[in-house]
């Protein structure tokens, strides 16, 4: 029986929100744990045969908790079947929307110097109802600057869920493989 643990950062909750579509689309539903990266001091990584870490990107960059955490357990990582999945909304244009050509993904990797077995990267959600006035503010001109959706009224979500689901069964193989 296999034991996996799902690491996740989330700003607003859509990188949650993809870890529990890979736990429920994955063959080892029920051998999967998802934890905040918040509450990982506690967690005993030996126990676990595969560890995936998703984290998402806000105003360019990953939570330093993630790459802390990387780089402080990257021999523990190295030692078992890792993945490393990145959401950000940069994804949503075709030529940025794979680990070769999105820039954060790639950013982070090599300032990690960790070679996951899979990694892989999602389009997010722009939820602008839901952000400070700040945050609409500045996601508004950002998004007026990459060509990208500015009504702060409506919400968008880019998300590709069956590429998700995609994703899930590639890990699944992952295990599957001895």
């Amino acid at each position: 029986m296999y034991k996996i643990l799902i690491i996740y950062s989330t700003t607003d909750g859509q990188t949650k929100l993809i870890c529990e579509r890979i736990k429920v689309s994955s063959i080892y539903s029920n051998q999967i744990k998802i934890i905040s990266i918040d509450q990982i001091a506690n967690q005993d990584l030996f126990n676990y045969e595969m560890i995936i870490i998703g984290a998402s990107i806000r105003y360019g960059k990953h939570n330093y908790k993630v790459l802390n955490f990387v780089k402080k357990k990257k021999k523990i990582l190295e030692n078992k079947k890792s993945v490393f999945f990145s959401v950000n909304v940069v994804a949503r244009k075709p030529n940025k929307n794979n680990p070769n050509t999105n820039p954060y993904i790639k950013k982070f990797l090599k300032l990690s110097n960790w070679v996951p077995n899979k990694s892989a990267v999602f389009a997010g959600k722009i939820d602008y109802p839901k952000y400070s006035f700040l945050d609409k503010q500045i996601i508004r001109l950002i998004m007026l600057v990459t060509k990208g959706p500015t009504n702060t009224k409506k919400s968008y979500e880019f998300t590709d869920w069956s590429k998700v689901d995609e994703f899930s069964q590639q890990i699944d193989q992952i295990l599957l493989q001895k």
